[in-house]
């Protein structure tokens, strides 16, 4: 497999939508909810949203069912992408950087592949929490409050 580079990386593919957006977008109690409503409605407008398995996995915990979740997704024509190969070492540097800067086991692995995975399909990411994204991914794009 060859190593991925980042040299041409610029966001323009798209924006990964992270987690914590959905969530609160289908939370009408959060105090994030208008604006992840708002801030889907301005990237789908801009350029195709997409998540990936990790995304559409962590959505499935709290209990929609997959053609809920699919409805939803629909609502924003959101690509479901695959995690290319290319980022599984991407996100293995970041986490083990991640872990030597001491970082404690409740940051999962697969948080990183978000990361990774938008950098190597030259995507934004669209989040809440973006310290981890800037600090294990700085060239990466990123949208947040």
């Amino acid at each position: 497999m060859a190593v991925v580079s980042l040299s041409s990386y610029d966001g323009s593919a798209g924006t990964l939508v992270d987690t914590n957006v959905w969530v609160d977008c289908i939370d009408e109690a959060s105090p994030w909810h208008e604006w992840a409503i708002e801030q889907l409605q301005l990237c789908s407008e801009r350029s195709p949203l997409h998540v990936n398995i990790v995304v559409f996995t962590e959505l499935l915990v709290p209990g929609p069912s997959v053609r809920d979740l699919d409805a939803m997704l629909d609502v924003y024509e959101t690509s479901r992408t695959p995690l290319p190969w290319a980022c599984a070492s991407l996100a293995a540097a970041a986490f083990a950087l991640y872990r030597r800067r001491g970082g404690a086991r409740h940051r999962p692995l697969p948080d990183f592949y978000i990361g990774a995975h938008a950098a190597v399909a030259n995507l934004g990411v669209l989040t809440r929490d973006p310290a981890p994204y800037k600090s294990y991914f700085p060239r990466l794009l990123v949208l947040a409050p």
